[in-house]
């Protein structure tokens, strides 16, 4: 009876002690690129901040919107919403946060060197109501604020004025700044250190509103990123234990690894779309053929060639490995695409992609750049790679140029290319998160600053800006169809597949798999 007696203390002592506190070890191909929360909107980059930096939302395992530093809202009209702020934050520097740093953020967050200028536009403008209630007048009607609200980082205002950090880092031109290599937000991790290239360390933040609020449902309290270039090399570090999860397992590796008693392949498709972009707002090419005439991408007949010269399928087969769900929409989400927008417009066809370089003057075709990242997409490089060589059987000679997502997005930013290799999407679902920030024509105020391509056509601007403040979900529903179809008729991009993402954790390590391929540290449990 004693032993039972002390067997059952025993154990009611162990399941109301605290797991052990772990360090999370992990890595993808590519570098952490910026400590600035508004300096650039990168996958990577973004999801390591957002253990730093927390917005007025956050989202659940399913994507959810929920309540984050504003703890409810309403919308007082169809252009002003009101927000009430979570009381007792604290920045992890010990100051309070409060409505003026969210009035700052949003701010800062429209200067021109933000790279999420053009969500932070659409909010509109903020105003301190009090220390918690903050209000926004948006534009015009705004049907997805939330969304729009949802991607921006809050600082501390003091903060930032303390250390010159009143502008966002001008990342594309490489700017050294006081907040790209320092951060101090409010969310469950503070950040240490970045050694570029060599690992980035982040520690748990026990004064974090979370944890009262159950919302710290692991025992990592110290995370370390490390980029690994080399599949080889990263995935030898996961299999030998030096490495706790890799967000980015070689394709050609998976099938390998769930044989692997060590190892656990977690795998989901992702909300997000790889597609070419092509320049079609230079007169003439900055690289390629352009350099002697006239620009050939302008030209309907020329976009249509190189897209029939692709063998996505190849592509989906041998080069994804399966790993892929070719499409013919823009729209990252699958759920939210128009089902005529789904299969490819131009099918496969060589012989018809030399008719129409002929038809367009190209008889024996052209040279062109093919700009693309090594270390961004799964196998962005061999993508590339396989799509030189079909363009190459129509008599298209790419030269390709590939570079570390660092140095290729700044070559982006500055429409540095003729052709260049994209992906976008994330958590939300909704078409509208596509279609301002790519697809609509580029005007310095925070439409379009991401068509690096340089699209302009007047109808689909005008589609465009009317689904924006439509507040009735059918009608804006149809013309967001409108404009989606108007992109694949006028061929304005080239949709390649939609990514599938396989996780590879060492076994022992409990993650949560989201659409929008970001790990969230606070929810890892560690045995």
């Amino acid at each position: 009876m004693r032993r039972a007696l002390a067997a059952l203390a025993a154990a009611l002592v162990l399941a109301a002690a605290p797991a052990a506190a772990e360090t999370l070890r992990f890595s993808s191909q590519g570098d952490f690129l910026t400590a600035d929360p508004h300096a650039q909107n990168e996958g990577v980059n973004t999801m390591l901040l957002y253990h730093v930096y927390e917005r007025l939302t956050s989202r659940d395992r399913n994507l959810r919107l929920v309540p984050s530093l504003a703890t409810s809202w309403e919308k007082v009209s169809d252009t002003r919403w009101r927000f009430h702020l979570r009381k007792g934050v604290k920045f992890h520097d010990g100051t309070p946060f409060t409505a003026d740093d969210v009035v700052f953020s949003i701010e800062r967050a429209q200067r021109p060197s933000s790279n999420y200028k053009v969500f932070a536009v659409a909010i509109g403008k903020p105003r301190r109501v009090d220390d918690l209630t903050v209000e926004i007048d948006t534009p015009g009607p705004a049907p997805i604020l939330l969304e729009y609200v949802n991607t921006i980082m809050i600082m501390s205002k003091a903060w930032a004025l303390a250390h010159g950090a009143q502008e966002p880092q001008d990342y594309k031109n490489a700017e050294d700044t006081f907040a790209s290599r320092h951060a101090n937000g409010t969310g469950p991790y503070r950040f240490v250190s970045w050694e570029p290239e060599v690992k980035t360390t982040l520690a748990k933040n026990p004064a974090w509103w979370g944890i009262a609020d159950g919302r710290f449902r692991g025992n990592v309290d110290k995370v370390v990123y490390r980029p690994i270039k080399s599949d080889a090399t990263r995935m030898a570090a996961l299999v030998s234990g030096e490495i706790d999860f890799v967000l980015d397992p070689p394709l050609q590796d998976v099938a390998r690894l769930k044989s692997n008693p060590a190892v656990d392949i977690v795998e989901g498709p992702e909300n997000r779309v790889i597609f070419l972009v092509m320049d079609q707002g230079h007169d003439k090419l900055p690289y390629g053929d352009g350099k002697g005439g006239p620009n050939p991408l302008k030209d309907l007949r020329v976009r249509k060639a190189l897209y029939a010269a692709i063998d996505e399928e190849a592509i989906r087969r041998q080069v994804m490995r399966g790993q892929a769900l070719p499409t013919g929409s823009m729209v990252p989400a699958r759920v939210s695409s128009p089902e005529a927008a789904e299969p490819r417009l131009v099918p496969y066809d060589p012989e018809r992609a030399r008719k129409l370089l002929a038809e367009a003057g190209y008889p024996k075709g052209f040279a062109v750049h093919l700009l693309c990242p090594n270390n961004r997409y799964v196998n962005d490089e061999r993508i590339c790679t396989a799509v030189a060589a079909m363009w190459a059987k129509v008599g298209v000679r790419a030269t390709l140029a590939l570079q570390p997502r660092a140095q290729f997005f700044q070559k982006v930013d500055r429409q540095d290319f003729d052709i260049h290799l994209y992906g976008w999407g994330g958590a939300p679902t909704d078409p509208g998160l596509l279609l301002g920030p790519i697809l609509h024509s580029y005007d310095g105020k925070g439409h379009g600053d991401f068509n690096s391509g340089r699209i302009h056509d007047a109808e689909l601007d005008r589609l465009i800006d009317a689904s924006a403040v439509e507040m009735d979900p059918a009608r804006r529903s149809d013309l967001m169809r409108q404009a989606i179809l108007r992109t694949r008729e006028q061929v304005f991009t080239i949709p390649l597949h939609r990514q599938v993402i396989p996780w590879a954790v060492r076994k022992g390590v409990h993650v949560v798999h989201r659409a929008d391929n970001f790990l969230t540290a606070q929810w890892v449990k560690m045995d």
